[in-house]
């Protein structure tokens, strides 16, 4: 049985629009281990979605446009990008779980949260109405949720946030999947129930064992919950390693300009944030060269003209950018390690 539960190879993803083709994500390579938590981290519209998306196949087709050598390889011998909609749907909830970033818009707001959960079950394990709800108060009891008994039978729009995103888990993990992708899984949170939500997923993964693709923005909730980061531009990969790899010893300016937008608890008072400048590329047509050059302090003229290869930095780090190549000029980080600005 292979180490990994999922690679992912060469994944490119269009959308045919009335304005013409929209290349969401360009050929995107990254793997993940059986356990093992791995964080997607960009500015909105960089293709974390789609990719994650795409994995479960939840986009319709059309208007997206899986391309030809795009592979997804779940569990050794299952190639999620030929597999037709029927075999898909018995892997979808039952192999793989996903947690939205929206529980009020995600969730079915005419069907009791019993309902909701016991669906999934009927259908992948078979189970009678009864023991789905009696699996449905398990669950619930499983991600902290008070009165389990009397919130099967509650309606969306009677749950806080923090409780709808919970019942999003416990839908998410009644079948016990192998994956769990979570799409942006505390944003509509407070900061408080945020915590929460990211001790439960801890927890839930150290006893299921199920691999996580975190899909977020936040580098706050990355520190606290992956072990490996994968930081995505205009649909490409551009730099991927360890959480030291990226916190400590990033390579790519677009991750140091993520690192520095970031607050932290040690800065002063007077410290202003350092946001990146200018906008991402349109992806109806591309920059022939480095997707990132046209808001990087260092670019040259090659990064105009020429997309960099993906250069390997040690077994875990990798990084795609002019800069590591042997003749580019020698530049000085602008962060310390943890992302600290230097001046």
């Amino acid at each position: 049985m292979s180490d990994n539960i999922l690679e992912v190879k060469d994944l490119k993803v269009s959308f045919s629009t009335y304005a013409g083709e929209v290349q969401a994500v360009r050929g995107v390579n990254f793997s993940l281990k059986r356990g093992e938590v791995v964080a997607i981290v960009g500015e909105s519209g960089c293709g974390k979605s789609v990719t994650a998306q795409t994995i479960m196949r939840l986009i319709p087709t059309p208007p997206s446009v899986i391309k030809k050598g795009s592979s997804i390889l779940f569990d050794g011998n299952k190639e999620i990008t030929k597999m037709s909609d029927k075999d898909m749907e018995k892997v979808r909830g039952s192999e793989m779980g996903m947690i939205f970033q929206d529980p009020m818009t995600s969730l079915n707001p005419t069907m009791t949260i019993g309902d909701q959960i016991a669906e999934g079950l009927i259908k992948h394990q078979k189970l009678s109405k009864a023991a789905a709800l009696a699996r449905a108060v398990e669950m619930l009891t499983l991600v902290g949720m008070s009165n389990p008994e009397g919130r099967i039978k509650q309606y969306p729009h009677e749950l806080s946030g923090g409780m709808r995103q919970r019942v999003m888990i416990a839908i998410a993990l009644s079948c016990n999947p192998k994956l769990l992708i979570a799409d942006e899984p505390t944003t509509a949170l407070d900061v408080t129930i945020q915590a929460q939500i990211i001790e439960l997923m801890k927890k839930l993964r150290d006893k299921t064992n199920s691999s996580i693709i975190l899909i977020t923005h936040d580098l706050g909730v990355v520190a606290d919950m992956a072990e490996r980061v994968i930081v995505m531009y205009a649909g490409k990969v551009v730099e991927q390693g360890t959480l030291d790899d990226i916190f400590y010893n990033s390579e790519h300016p677009y991750t140091w300009g993520l690192l520095r937008s970031v607050p932290r608890l040690d800065q002063n008072a007077d410290e202003d944030l350092v946001p990146i400048p200018g906008t991402p590329p349109d992806l109806f047509s591309p920059p022939k060269g480095c997707a990132f050059a046209a808001r990087c302090p260092y670019a040259m003229e090659v990064c105009l003209s020429e997309d960099p290869d993906t250069t390997k930095l040690s077994s875990t780090h990798s990084s795609a950018c002019w800069l590591l190549h042997p003749d580019a000029p020698k530049i000085e980080k602008p962060i310390e390690a943890g992302g600290r600005s230097h001046g």
